[in-house]
């Protein structure tokens, strides 16, 4: 019965938070609708705990709260912001370890039934409306500011109704082809980083599908090796651009993209600056602290960044990693540690199971969120909160097939 509950009420928020978190985010204009999806799958989690006979948290998920009250008191004690800031920034910062952990361990299963309908409502939509969006960008390009306020975020939302499409099929060759279909959409949003997606996803439907069947030898390593190529060409002004240019101080600055440059330049001052910890929480390149404006900028002279300013500070958080320098060194090795922690429990899941499915599925979210992170929060904001949720129903659903005996 306690398992019925929690397959009802996880599906219905999943489909809740993929239409009103994902795909109507921005065209709505309601900004908290994470927020509120984030409080009600921890409320649901501790009601569901407290019925719990032995309360059996996962290990990894204690230690990941108690890492966070670490740099929450830390960020009090060093006054990194004032303190209505630093519970803000908290509350962001944590929401995807929420979606992934609380999902994860109360382990839902999505029905047939129910995976029918989220297939459903993914191709609906992207039938009404993501491609009469993307057709008619070819003759009025305002349409995306129009509809969802940004190109970035038509290329997200593309992305996530291919990932549920492709979670609910069967997986076959025709299944990954529509995928791949599905995901080319996404192309008309311009942006060099849906472009390195969709070369992993393309290489990736095309050659290592089945991972069952992939061997290391001469013909898969040149594939790998042209896959990166591609996705290194697509994508190689902007790591130029942001990775080499912006580290070495080069001067020469589009104003347009002027304040995620900066971020990038600053980003190794903080964290040599504030080693090993970092600079706390709403400090550096987050909402928080440019809504609590952080003394930082001032004390690295980039308050009057256009972007950055106390005044207009609308691109303070444009880019996920140089925010990291809030959590330090320690931050960064434990951020890597999280996505270590998920590559190697589907990785032995997978072993037991043979589960293609799944773990091709998030290994592909894990490459999202890797290329988003270099010029956008997609991470800790629109779309973050529901890929987490779903890689954590996909590890989940691997590991009771692991666990029960249901191998494929």
């Amino acid at each position: 019965m306690k398992q019925l509950f929690i397959d009802r009420y996880f599906s219905i928020l999943f489909l809740f938070t993929l239409i009103f978190g994902v795909l109507l985010y921005q065209t709505i204009g309601f900004t908290y609708t994470d927020e509120l999806c984030t409080l009600a799958l921890f409320l649901f989690f501790i009601g569901v705990m407290l019925k719990t006979p032995d309360w059996r948290f996962n290990k990894a998920f204690l230690f990941t709260l108690g890492v966070f009250a670490f740099y929450t008191l830390y960020s009090i004690w060093i006054g990194s912001n004032s303190k209505t800031g630093i519970f803000n920034d908290l509350v962001i910062q944590m929401k995807p370890y929420m979606a992934f952990f609380c999902v994860y361990q109360l382990m839902p299963v999505l029905s047939e039934s129910r995976k029918k309908l989220l297939k459903e409502v993914a191709l609906l939509f992207w039938v009404v409306f993501l491609l009469p969006v993307g057709i008619t960008s070819l003759v009025y390009e305002k349409i995306f500011t129009v509809t969802m306020r940004h190109p970035l975020y038509y290329g997200i939302s593309v992305t996530v109704v291919s990932l549920c499409y492709l979670y609910c099929s069967a997986y076959t060759w025709r299944d990954r082809i529509v995928f791949l279909v599905l995901l080319s959409l996404g192309i008309f949003c311009g942006r060099a980083k849906f472009y390195g997606f969709f070369a992993i996803s393309f290489f990736t439907m095309l050659f290592f599908a089945n991972i069952s069947r992939f061997r290391l030898n001469f013909k898969n390593s040149v594939l790998i090796v042209a896959m990166l190529g591609v996705m290194t060409l697509v994508a190689w002004n902007k790591i130029s651009y942001y990775f080499f240019q912006a580290i070495m101080g080069n001067s020469m600055v589009d104003e347009d993209t002027i304040a995620r440059f900066v971020l990038y330049r600053t980003f190794p001052e903080v964290l040599h600056d504030y080693f090993p910890f970092g600079s706390g929480l709403a400090s550096f390149a987050t909402y928080s602290s440019g809504e609590y404006y952080s003394e930082l900028y001032t004390e690295y002279g980039i308050d009057i960044v256009w972007g950055i300013s106390k005044q207009y500070h609308n691109f303070i958080s444009d880019t996920y990693y140089p925010s990291l320098a809030q959590f330090g060194v320690a931050g960064i090795v434990l951020y890597l540690l999280f996505w270590v922690y998920i590559l190697r429990k589907a990785f032995l899941y997978y072993q037991k199971t043979k589960d293609s499915q799944s773990f091709v599925i998030i290994i592909l979210i894990v490459g999202f969120l890797a290329i988003e992170g270099t010029t956008a929060a997609t991470f800790i904001a629109q779309g973050g909160f529901f890929v987490m949720m779903m890689t954590g129903l996909l590890l989940a659903g691997m590991k009771r097939n692991a666990t029960s005996g249901n191998l494929k």
